[in-house]
């Protein structure tokens, strides 16, 4: 089992065209590096596509989703910004649900 201790998410869209180590140098340029147990969120242009870059310890592996139908709830681009998500939020993300809505103990709120 992989273990994440962080979730962050980057606002500004990713050629989902990039491989490990593409996906890699844009972790490094956005985030300023790639820690251990961390996992990296990226979304394509239109937000029907993402990538997660996560760093074991030892190696990175890339992961890839896309939703047939929709769009994932990314936030706007915003010129150099992240998110940091929890793990009720990323499982609301990957589902393609407002994952922003998302409270305590997983309760889905207004804003």
């Amino acid at each position: 089992m992989i273990r994440i201790e962080a979730i962050w998410l980057a606002t500004e869209p990713m050629d989902m065209r990039a491989g490990t180590e593409t996906a890699l140098a844009r972790v490094i340029a956005v985030f300023g590096a790639a820690m251990p147990h961390c996992a990296y969120l990226f979304a394509n242009r239109r937000a029907n596509r993402m990538k997660v870059l996560v760093h074991d310890g030892i190696g990175v592996w890339l992961a890839a989703r896309r939703l047939n139908q929709g769009k994932f709830h990314w936030p706007g681009i915003r010129q150099g910004s992240e998110l940091e998500l929890d793990t009720v939020q990323l499982q609301a993300l990957v589902l393609g649900l407002p994952w922003q809505l998302v409270g305590a103990g997983g309760a889905i709120t207004l804003l």
